[in-house]
């Protein structure tokens, strides 16, 4: 690109230069042939040999050189009177010239001679290229019109020299800046490399799964090498986050399965053991391992939601009407739950856009959290739903259990994390549960968080977009909700 920039510019310079000048020089001869033309009519010869005269007393004082103008005036009959008389002569040769030399003279002179009215261009013995200019000079000599014609040329050597200067000055700058723009990428290209080349080697031991390594010292390279080494750091991060994440979870999914499996073979051991097992021993074994299988069977469905919650088919979504949707999921809870009070408080009036199947679940597994943290008989689980915002809703669930310290409320919804080690999973599940309802908020575009509860326990809020006030504006509906004492 510099090259063809470079070829441009000095070709546009070039023939710009030779072009201003042969404009300059076109001047000037046309200012001498004036200069001759009046010189010669103001003489008003009467004869020719007048003329020969007038223009050879105006031409003697104009003496030629190698950078002076060419005179010449053609008189019918009467030669050629010029400055210059070798280019005009028919003579042998003298000075040491040769018959050819002299041919070639005398050839020149006839091209002179014969040369056009107007501008032209003509290579001269001795000279070189000769700018010529060649009028018809129109007089009445002794009455009579006579026409002869004069000849103005001057030397294009300075041209040439002009134009051989700027090709030299093109040729010199042209190379210092391409030397300097060799320099100047070699320069940029190494202070893009470097870091690049750090990055390469980056990311192949990040390929080779080396997570640890990042990109430093970027800090002298272009601000676009930065924002990449910084975006590849942050990638890193976030894949080593993934990757931490990821070995967890395998770790606590097989730890999870392995419980009930050793559970499942200790007991079938024992079963084997005894040549002829009674009766009650059996169906206890029975009972134990259907109880283990069951548990299995859950921690695969819930894990395989959590696989799946990531996918674009993981949601069916629909329009819910959201106060029967919630009374009827309130019903069944206190149906399976008798041994708890459980409050429904006021629903908004208006439908959701939701799947209906998932935010169910969600429903089920925050009050079934609430349950887990509460003492039977006495222990209240609270429901109400509330509006968000414009275009939300957010569905709340109390209980007046232990709590959830401040520290752990963002954990609690990580997967396979409890709030007390020390819970059985019988009691306490696997810790997937509000895993779930984060993965089913999200992928709805709303949130879940947990904060204090006004009854004591903990509160966790459900939100989700996609709500459409109903007739009555969205209010709040009256309190449908109701009291089931301890049964």
């Amino acid at each position: 690109m510099v090259i063809a920039s470079s070829l441009i510019t000095f070709v546009a310079v070039y023939r710009g230069t030779g072009s201003q000048l042969h404009k300059q020089i076109d001047g000037q001869i046309t200012g001498d042939a004036d200069e001759l033309s009046h010189a010669l009519a103001a003489s008003r010869p009467r004869s020719m040999g007048e003329l020969r005269a007038a223009a050879a007393s105006y031409i003697d004082g104009q003496p030629f050189s190698a950078s002076s103008t060419l005179l010449f005036v053609t008189i019918p009959g009467g030669g050629t009177v010029t400055n210059r008389p070798e280019l005009f002569s028919t003579q042998l040769p003298d000075g040491g010239d040769s018959p050819a030399h002299q041919r070639e003279e005398a050839r020149l002179a006839a091209q002179l001679v014969a040369s056009r009215s107007g501008y032209s261009t003509l290579k001269v013995a001795d000279i070189g290229n000769l700018r010529l200019l060649r009028r018809p000079l129109h007089l009445r000599i002794g009455g009579v019109p006579t026409t002869s014609s004069i000849g103005v040329g001057t030397p294009l050597a300075p041209v040439s020299r002009a134009q051989d200067g700027v090709s030299r000055a093109f040729v010199l700058a042209g190379a210092l800046a391409l030397i300097g723009a060799l320099l100047a990428a070699l320069l940029i290209g190494t202070r893009i490399s470097d870091p690049l080349r750090r990055i390469a080697s980056v990311a192949a031991r990040v390929d080779a799964g080396d997570l640890e390594p990042r990109i430093e010292d970027t800090g002298q390279g272009a601000a676009e090498v930065r924002v990449l080494a910084d975006s590849f750091n942050r990638m890193l991060d976030r894949l080593a986050v993934a990757f931490d994440g990821q070995r967890a979870f395998v770790a606590d999914a097989s730890h999870e399965l392995r419980t009930p499996l050793t559970v499942i073979k200790g007991q079938l051991e024992v079963l084997a053991a005894q040549e002829r097992p009674a009766p009650d021993e059996v169906r206890r074994v029975e009972q134990l391992v259907g109880a283990e299988v069951a548990r299995i069977a859950r921690l695969v469905d819930d894990l395989l939601l959590l696989a799946r919650s990531e996918q674009t088919a993981f949601l069916r979504l629909e329009e819910i009407q959201l106060e029967p949707f919630v009374a009827e999921l309130w019903d069944g809870v206190e149906t399976v739950e008798p041994d708890r009070r459980f409050e429904l408080g006021p629903v908004p009036d208006g439908t959701l856009r939701a799947d209906p199947d998932r935010l169910a679940q969600a429903l089920r597994n925050l009050v079934r959290n609430a349950i887990e943290h509460t003492d039977e008989g006495d222990g209240r689980v609270l429901l109400h739903v509330e509006r968000a915002g414009p275009a939300s809703v957010r569905f709340v669930v109390q209980d007046d259990g232990p709590g959830i310290p401040a520290g752990q409320r963002e954990a609690v919804f990580e997967r396979f994390y409890r709030t007390d080690p020390a819970r059985g999973r019988a009691s306490g599940g696997a810790g997937l549960g509000l895993a779930i309802v984060k993965a089913i908020a999200e992928a709805h575009g709303g949130r879940v968080r947990a904060i204090d509860s006004a009854a004591g326990g903990a509160r966790i809020e459900l939100e989700l977009p996609g709500f459409t006030p109903g007739a009555g504006g969205g209010l709040p509906a009256a309190s449908t909700g109701s009291v089931v004492a301890a049964g």
